[in-house]
């Protein structure tokens, strides 16, 4: 089978067009995006308010899949930046005249801001705190008198103020509500699972990208729709429920479709993918469906995998959205983590990105303070926006980064000459960012893979177009702002990748790690809902360690382990994801079996030398022994292909 377009170490032409195809909420995210970035250019220009293309740039940090988040998010970074600024007045008392305490104060104020991105919850936010102390400060030294450098502190403040403040009306008058985008995405997982029982060999991406991602944010959405109201108390346990159910149904078809032997006849699966589509639209209606009403002849003879299938999408169908009685809670689902996070003080990481991004920034800082030369600006401000915290994502983000930069300065350059000299009057000006920000926001709401493209595509044309309160047609200043983007990420490169660099492999362990540990906790839990929490955060996990995998192969051979590694790591992966539905389906089946704890075990020590456990017991049904058998196949295959662990390549750079 061929690798999904994600999980490809280089994309193609062809995985390209995939990774932009239309996907649920990607056209109304990039609208409302498109819409909030105009409209702050709009308020820019009226106010002339300097920097308005990073105002524009603000809104797409700031911007979340649902209202309530996007809105939260914005007014706590107004709250921020409100701070920063009133620290920022109180350190030009004694730094606004003195350009060596200035820089002093940039440097300090900039590493503190950079740790809390690194090690708390302000990551989604952080480096445009220490982004804007910089801007802040480098004004006050081009205006050191009073009440100018008042002026520049408050336009400091308005350039991250206008974007967040249009952003929270744009959300209430064009964001979805989060029920809404839950009940949605349990549809399109509904539909995903009955085209999968239709046509098992058609698009089996799609199964799997729902599997990993699919259900996952829902959980979030139904808290958030209860926050803000547009959830009744009593739909909240029912929807709860319908996640749950959600998840078992996808594992159960995925199983269908994957293992030999599994998959359900004609007869079985054609009133099971109705049922699943029926449901799917009362849920895009608004509802959801209770008391389903499921009868499907001939599951007596079935084989044992097919009956084990069966009985699982059945009884989740039936109990659809229909919670248990109440059932005390188990301790692993009451942990909540606090602001920081738990290594925030004894991983060096922290420190270590803080400095090296705070160093890259300084260095571009002095770099064109002592060239003469502000037009290149842009490079001091990208330091921010590009720093990243392993050198597999650096080197990986720098293609996407330059690829963007270069689109987005292509676009600028093509509108300035082109364009703009047409346009006679602001409302011109913004319908040309508007159609810039909805293609840089297309390319910004896809797949990882991808989406950092956009982001640099939208600043790179920012820079180039919106060059003040109108219409500007100055190519030098666009070649200057560009030539900054792209020195800033070769410094923010050269940084990351020389000075105390750090290999994906070791969050890749651990992460693998935690997902057996995932899956050994699903089979130790007693109650239903328990067990599909612990699948939906394993299948989560597991997308994200193949993501991260992917990234290992960008790592200089100096830096990161060797192919070797990452082949043994992809193959254990690998069979964690082809034994996850058998896992479930035992797990639901036989709670607490002691013989697929042992084989996980063996994934989770590496020690594949031992013989495998047999699937006998007095306790043991046909059932059982088949599912069993299935897992041992595939720890037989990986146990006979794969390389020795104790050979694997040292890991560099790994602290």
């Amino acid at each position: 089978m061929a690798q999904p377009a994600a999980d490809r170490p280089r994309l193609r032409l062809a995985d390209i067009r995939a990774l932009l195809a239309p996907l649920p909420g990607r056209p109304a995210a990039a609208t409302r995006i498109a819409v909030a970035g105009t409209l702050t250019v709009l308020v820019t220009s009226i106010y002339g308010t300097p920097e308005a293309a990073i105002s524009a740039y603000v809104v797409f940090f700031v911007n979340r899949a649902d209202r309530t988040s996007s809105i939260v998010m914005s007014v706590a970074a107004l709250v921020l930046v409100s701070l920063v600024i009133g620290m920022v007045m109180w350190l030009a008392d004694f730094s606004i005249d003195d350009p060596l305490r200035r820089v002093a104060c940039m440097a300090v104020v900039s590493a503190a801001l950079l740790f809390l991105t690194s090690a708390s919850k302000l990551r989604p936010v952080g480096a445009i705190m220490g982004m804007i102390v910089g801007f802040a400060l480098d004004e006050l030294g081009l205006v050191p008198a009073g009440e100018v450098a008042t002026r520049g502190l408050l336009y400091a403040w308005l350039m991250v103020a206008i974007p967040l403040g249009v952003n929270v009306v744009v959300n209430l008058l064009l964001g979805p509500s989060p029920r809404r985008l839950a009940t949605d995405r349990l549809a399109h997982c509904l539909r995903t699972a009955a085209r999968s029982m239709r046509e098992p060999d058609g698009e089996p991406d799609a199964l799997q990208a729902v599997l990993r991602d699919g259900v996952r944010p829902v959980a979030g959405w139904l808290k958030l729709a209860k926050l803000e109201g547009s959830l009744r108390a009593d739909d909240l346990p029912a929807l709860r429920q319908a996640t749950s159910s959600t998840m078992a149904i996808l594992l159960a078809a995925d199983v269908a479709r994957r293992q030999s032997g599994a998959q359900l006849p004609e007869a079985v699966a054609a009133p099971i993918a109705a049922k699943l589509d029926a449901m799917a639209a009362m849920l895009e209606a608004g509802g959801y469906p209770v008391d389903i009403a499921l009868a499907v002849p001939g599951i007596e003879d079935l084989a044992p995998v097919q009956r084990a299938v069966a009985t699982e999408l059945i009884g989740a169908i039936q109990r659809y959205a229909e919670p248990a009685e109440p059932t005390p809670p188990e301790a692993a689902d009451t942990a909540h983590g606090g602001f920081l996070l738990a290594d925030a003080f004894s991983n060096p990481d922290h420190v270590r990105y803080a400095l090296k991004t705070t160093g890259a920034a300084m260095f571009c800082y002095l770099l064109y303070q002592q060239l003469n030369w502000p037009g290149i600006h842009t490079c001091f401000i990208t330091c921010y926006l590009v720093s990243l915290g392993t050198a597999a994502e650096t080197v990986e983000k720098l293609a996407l980064r330059l690829a963007g930069c270069l689109v987005g300065a292509a676009i600028g350059t093509v509108a300035l000459v082109y364009i703009v000299p047409s346009l006679a009057s602001v409302g011109g000006l913004m319908l040309l960012v508007f159609a810039g920000t909805w293609i840089s926001a297309w390319v910004a709401q896809g797949s990882p893979r991808i989406a950092y493209a956009g982001f640099q595509v939208a600043f790179a044309f920012y820079l180039c177009v919106i060059q003040g309160a109108g219409p500007g047609f100055d190519l030098t200043i666009a070649r200057d702002r560009v030539i900054g983007v792209m020195l800033g990420n070769l410094v923010v490169f050269l940084v990351f990748t020389r000075i105390w660099p750090v290999s994906i492999a070791g969050r890749i362990e651990a992460a693998l790690a935690t997902l057996v540990g995932q899956w050994q906790q699903l089979i130790a839990a007693r109650q239903p809902d328990t067990r599909r929490r612990h699948a939906t955060a394993a299948m989560a996990l597991h997308g994200e360690i193949a993501q991260d995998l992917v990234l290992a192969h960008y790592e200089p051979a100096s830096i990161g382990a060797g192919r070797d590694w990452v082949d043994d790591r992809r193959a254990r992966l690998a069979v964690l994801d082809a034994i996850a539905g058998p896992v479930f389906l035992l797990a639901e089946r036989f709670p607490g079996d002691p013989e697929i704890a042992r084989r996980l075990q063996q994934l989770r020590t590496a020690d594949l030398s031992q013989p495998m456990p047999q699937a006998c017991g007095s306790d043991d049904t046909e059932t059982r022994n088949a599912l069993l058998a299935i897992v041992d196949r595939r720890l037989a295959a990986l146990r006979a292909g794969s390389p020795d662990p104790t050979s694997s390549s040292t890991i560099h750079a790994q602290t």
